[in-house]
């Protein structure tokens, strides 16, 4: 079996050489910073041994045959795209969020596709590399980072009408043996603690910028690479220890400082036509996970919002039965979006499984459309208190606590500790930095609301429709 523990992973971290910058400081991936972040990712360790997941969270590799990670896997057919988009709301779940890894094996997906797309239209073997790339991923149970977004500069300009030419990531100089790059990548959630960055286009290219057209991977630590990070997670507790408070995520600006990478890892370079295909493809796959994630965040919120009203002694009002009915609906269209983008989903010439475009963005265009409508719902039930309770050291203070555990008492039968612990994750979970980074990235991960109706409009056969109404009002033309 071609897999790892968390204890490995962790271990291989160590190893690295340290380029992470955190807070003005160079750390090594070893530093308590990182350890929250580094735990969810050891959850997804875990999930494929523990009976419990590991049907869903495992998978047979087409290449060696052997048990693999799903999270490495390619999608090879219909139920290969439905299995892990419930993987993703499961494990989502049990993390309260972001599982992170879901990424990289999008991105894999996308490369995957479209090497093999530019093999078939120019004859090059950009697929082998993938396919050999591919094997090494899923032998070593690999830890991926998806680096997509560039920063961009003048949005008003294109890449090669920046200024500064290095404001999309691009290609400065072409050897025997690789190829040299220049740029930055920005919003890389889990890259300062990946095994390797997967690195593709951000948008559709014109034939004068074949040097933005690159797409290949590289492990994290490599020379010239430099990850300068931000990193979140929810407030430590001293006593009152809580699942959720474990995990956190860190995303970095990646920097590539005439970063050298050999032609063998390299699954695009110049290829312009094909940009947007890779970019929109990684982005197809990517909303079609997000049809698994966000269900999960509207789980959450709505049995907060649900144990909320019931300790408050509201739990049969009327307005409130309605929003909580209103979440779920939000969160079974969103996964219902999922589950048609995967049973429409075909076969490309590379034998992987792509999502219906249609489908994955209508739902990923809910889910962003609606996250700060329920966490609006949440809030309501919830009243002031997350964001005005005191700390947790007050209540451990014996000259004031037996005060806070009488004021915070709602109805007899809910005791005052279960009280605290819910409104406690509320806070954490919704009004602290933390919960604040996931609601901003509730919006734009995976690309923003106006992308996906932007994509839908390109996508969609509005002229079908229209001669649909002109034979029913007998219009002719």
């Amino acid at each position: 079996m071609a897999l790892r523990t968390g204890d490995q992973y962790a271990e291989k971290l160590t190893k690295m050489q340290p380029n992470v910058y955190v807070g003005g400081r160079k750390i090594t991936r070893d530093d308590e910073l990182l350890q929250p972040a580094i735990n969810t990712i050891k959850f997804t360790f875990a999930a494929a041994t523990d009976p419990e997941f590991s049907e869903m969270a495992c998978a047979k590799s087409h290449l060696t045959g052997e048990t693999i990670s799903r999270f490495t896997h390619v999608h090879r057919s219909i139920e290969d795209l439905m299995v892990k988009q419930e993987m993703t709301r499961v494990l989502c779940r049990k993390v309260g969020g972001c599982i992170q890894r879901c990424m990289a094996a999008d991105a894999l997906n996308g490369v995957g596709v479209v090497s093999k797309e530019i093999d078939d239209a120019k004859g090059t073997n950009y697929h082998d590399n993938f396919l050999k790339f591919l094997e090494y991923y899923q032998k070593n149970d690999v830890v991926g980072n998806a680096a997509q977004t560039d920063v961009k500069g003048d949005r008003s300009k294109r890449p090669h009408q920046q200024e500064d030419l290095d404001l999309y990531l691009r290609v400065v100089e072409r050897k025997s043996d690789g190829i040299v790059v220049r740029g930055a990548k920005a919003h890389n959630t889990i890259a300062p603690y990946a095994d390797e960055l997967i690195v593709l286009p951000t948008r559709n290219l014109t034939k004068e910028e074949g040097d933005w057209a690159v797409a290949f991977a590289i492990p994290a630590d490599t020379e010239g690479v430099k990850l300068i990070c931000r990193v979140s997670a929810p407030r430590q507790r001293r006593e009152l220890k809580a699942p959720f408070n474990t995990y956190g995520m860190a995303d970095s600006m990646t920097v590539f400082d005439d970063v050298f990478v050999p032609w063998e890892r390299v699954f695009m370079c110049g290829e312009w036509e094909l940009g947007a295909r890779l970019a929109l493809l990684f982005a197809n796959y990517h909303r079609h996970t997000y049809c698994g994630c966000k269900p999960a965040v509207t789980d959450i919120i709505m049995g907060a919002t649900a144990l909320l009203a019931e300790y408050n002694g509201v739990g049969n009002a009327s307005h409130i039965r309605e929003e909580i009915s209103e979440l779920m609906v939000i969160a079974e269209l969103v996964f219902a979006a999922g589950i048609a983008a995967s049973v429409k989903g075909k076969a490309t010439s590379s034998g992987i499984y792509e999502p219906d475009f249609l489908y994955s963005n209508t739902g990923r265009y809910l889910a962003g459309k609606n996250i700060y409508h329920e966490y609006d719902i949440m809030a309501a039930t919830a009243g002031g208190l997350p964001a005005t309770i005191p700390p947790e050291d007050d209540f451990l203070n014996p000259e004031i606590s037996e005060y806070l555990h009488k004021y915070i008492m709602r109805k007899p039968d809910v005791s005052s500790e279960k009280v605290h612990r819910l409104f406690r994750f509320v806070s954490d979970f919704s009004c602290s930095a933390f919960g604040g980074v996931n609601q901003y990235a509730g919006v734009h991960g995976g690309g923003s609301p106006i992308m996906e109706k932007i994509g839908i409009r390109a996508n969609y056969d509005l002229e079908a429709r229209k001669d649909m109404v002109k034979y029913l009002a007998g219009i002719t033309d």
